[in-house]
């Protein structure tokens, strides 16, 4: 399989960062390839809702960076999407490429692709990820993506705290596991 992890964090080495590398470790154990693009280094401008792409019908008319990404995107079997918490929700960087995909979306639906949440926030109270949760379904469900799991990791605020957790280990496992 081949598995793209959009990297949402600007902290190229930080929580996110270890959940993805823990996912592509088992994936890649697994036999699958994997590529990681770190999305807030990436040249994406955000979505000004001209609408001359039609949704779909015509590719994006802004020149920058995110071609090259829905390339990718769309010769994958599995998505990733990866993200710190902000403000309990996604990190402007990865929602600015999501608003993207419009552009796109009649070939994204058409893929069924599978789909992987990685999040991790400060906080530890159980509702944390309800909202960045619910935006991920509504995705799932809008693009007719196949949802494959989440790790969600709680507490995990620094690399050394999100270390300490089992958010890691969880991460490797779900990358492992997928057929």
């Amino acid at each position: 399989m081949n598995i793209v992890i959009l990297q949402g964090s600007p902290n190229r080495d930080g929580s996110t960062a270890i959940l993805c590398e823990e996912f592509a470790r088992g994936a890649r154990q697994a036999g699958h390839d994997v590529e990681r693009i770190d999305v807030a280094q990436a040249d994406v401008h955000p979505c000004t809702g001209c609408v001359a792409c039609g949704y779909g019908a015509r590719p994006c008319v802004q020149r920058d960076g995110m071609a090259a990404i829905l390339e990718k995107v769309l010769a994958a079997d599995v998505l990733v999407l990866a993200t710190p918490l902000y403000y309990y929700g996604m990190s402007a960087q990865l929602k600015a490429v999501i608003d993207r995909f419009c552009s796109e979306n009649p070939a994204i639906t058409a893929r069924r692709l599978r789909s992987v949440l990685l999040a991790d926030a400060w906080n530890a109270d159980s509702w944390t990820f309800e909202a960045l949760e619910a935006h991920y379904d509504t995705l799932v469900r809008y693009l007719d993506l196949r949802d494959c799991g989440r790790v969600l990791g709680y507490g995990c605020g620094t690399p050394s705290m999100t270390r300490a957790t089992d958010a890691p280990q969880r991460a490797f496992e779900l990358g492992r596991s997928l057929r």
